[in-house]
């Protein structure tokens, strides 16, 4: 493990632990001021989809890059935890019998199999509107107008012309709504969308917390589209090559159901490649930050290495 590995593989871990504490305080069963009661078993299924399990990539990338920025404190991890909360709504959804329709999620089962479809659907609805009610939260940030650009972004890339709107392409490219026949551009737009806009606002938020410059914040824009898709590409060979013991959830679903994937399209050898192209541009995004954007550097490495 080389020096800069060990730094990142600390970060990772340091950011998991201190954003599974924050979600464990957001999720507490005790009504908070403005709310008039938590329904235990809501709060039970919310927990059950967001506690103990992931890597806590997404935080991660918004606490590195609001560090990068001389910006750490708790701002920077409530952030985060918003992240997350808006990242798990979209695995109890996306779960569904109506949608992906999977038993199994990070070794668990899914919330609608654990609880009930409807508990899982409420349970998706309030992960997502207490990500919004996180940032607007003046403990996050006591500049209103930061506050506003955190809402803004995420709700861009959460909702029709981000993650949403990539969930419908998605259901489109199984054939549910006519013939689908997905060109190479057809597949990156819907992968951009639907896992790629949540993965790069992770990243806007560090530099929005950061108070970034122009310049800045493009690099890390930057940083952060190719990583996402890094991400996805990497997804999909994974969804190939591993097992679901090892990955914690079903594998083979998309070969299952007759969808493209870079992988289809390029091959593996081409796939592989495809990753290795992304990786040096996210890497390359981040010169202008010398050797202190070196753990975010390790990340896009990471994201392209793992094996679950």
């Amino acid at each position: 493990m080389t020096p800069s590995t060990s730094t990142f593989t600390a970060r990772l871990a340091q950011a998991a632990g201190v954003v599974e504490a924050g979600l464990e305080a957001l999720l507490s069963d005790k009504a908070r001021h403005g709310e008039i009661a938590r329904p235990p078993r809501l709060m039970a299924a919310m927990r059950h989809a967001a506690l103990g399990g992931g890597k806590r990539l997404r935080p991660f990338l918004t606490l590195e890059a609001a560090r990068l920025l001389g910006h750490d404190g708790e701002g920077a991890v409530r952030a985060g935890c918003a992240v997350e909360l808006l990242h798990c709504y979209s695995l109890v959804h996306d779960d569904l019998p109506s949608m992906d329709d999977d038993d199994l999620r990070r070794g668990r089962p899914t919330v609608h199999r654990a609880f009930d479809e409807a508990t899982a659907i409420l349970a998706g609805d309030a992960l997502q509107t207490l990500a919004f009610e996180v940032l607007a939260d003046p403990a996050t940030d006591p500049d209103a107008g930061i506050r506003s650009d955190l809402v803004l972004g995420l709700a861009r890339a959460a909702g029709l012309g981000g993650m949403v709107g990539g969930q419908l392409l998605d259901l489109s490219a199984e054939g549910r709504y006519g013939p689908a026949d997905l060109s190479e551009a057809d597949v990156r737009l819907l992968q951009m969308m639907k896992t790629g806009a949540i993965l790069a606002f992770s990243v806007e938020a560090g530099a929005i917390l950061g108070r970034a410059d122009a310049p800045a914040r493009a690099g890390l824009m930057e940083y952060g589209r190719a990583l996402g898709a890094a991400f996805q590409v990497a997804d999909d060979i994974l969804d190939r090559e591993s097992s679901a013991e090892a990955l914690g959830k079903r594998t083979g679903k998309d070969l299952e159901k007759g969808k493209a994937t870079l992988v289809d399209l390029l091959g593996m050898d081409g796939a592989r490649r495809e990753c290795r192209r992304l990786v040096e541009k996210a890497q390359g995004a981040l010169d202008g930050f010398g050797p202190q954007g070196e753990v975010l550097r390790d990340a896009v490495r990471f994201v392209v290495e793992r094996q679950v």
